[in-house]
């Protein structure tokens, strides 16, 4: 069995340039791969392309990239809570390339799957669908869209083993197993690491032959974006 485990993100980021296309898993603040996008940071990598659903928030998340001006293009279906995010697209200092939110996951799970492409009929007749090649189906019409060409995947996981397979909890489920294997490289961060064959099989979401890089992350903030509590 291939032990795919490393020891911190400085070294499961190996091989990140500038001009790359990532993706990054997670949905508002849940389940974000917060180590590596620190690790990212530190890189002083430029002029990205990010594929993930919404851009986090500003002093966290893929906002700590905005801030510093490393993204040059984001792929999401949802600007959120980033102030930032929104000043840079409506000034143009930032390429928005917005998609519709069930889109932009299967266009994740087809690169996983190896489908080239695929219809939809959401975006028929919008902005969204300016330029792409449309067809009939039973009386509808639907949009073709591509599977994403990503050069590494960032996934957080809540466990996981050296052989890469996964456990994901709760919402951090909507987006992460989708990256998993829908680049080049998937490098997964993950709260608790066990040595292979620990983890319960019929519990596993995603294999391991999905996953190049595995590493046990730490000092987890875990932010909510809106805080609500119920008044007495």
């Amino acid at each position: 069995m291939i032990n795919k485990k490393v020891l911190n993100a400085q070294e499961a980021l190996t091989g990140i340039k500038d001009n790359m296309t990532l993706m990054l898993g997670g949905f508002g603040l849940c389940g974000i791969p917060e180590n590596s996008i620190a690790q990212l940071v530190k890189l002083g990598v430029k002029n990205l392309t990010c594929i993930s659903n919404n851009a986090g928030v500003d002093d966290f998340g893929l906002g700590l990239l905005l801030k510093d001006k490393q993204i040059g293009k984001m792929i999401s279906s949802y600007v959120g809570e980033n102030n930032e995010f929104e000043r840079q697209m409506l000034s143009g200092e930032l390429i928005v390339d917005l998609i519709p939110q069930g889109s932009l996951a299967e266009r994740c799970r087809a690169a996983q799957a190896g489908i080239p492409a695929f219809y939809t009929p959401a975006g028929y007749g919008t902005e969204i669908g300016e330029g792409k090649e449309s067809r009939e189906f039973d009386g509808k019409m639907h949009l073709m869209e591509t599977a994403f060409n990503a050069d590494f995947s960032m996934v957080k996981a809540w466990k996981g083993d050296e052989a890469g397979n996964l456990i994901f909890k709760g919402t951090a489920r909507n987006f992460n197993p989708n990256m998993c294997g829908s680049a080049k490289i998937t490098i997964a961060e993950v709260e608790e690491l066990y040595p292979a064959g620990e983890l319960d099989p019929n519990e596993i979401h995603i294999s391991g032959i999905f996953i190049q890089r595995i590493f046990q992350g730490n000092n987890y903030e875990k932010r909510i974006e809106q805080r609500t509590i119920t008044k007495r």
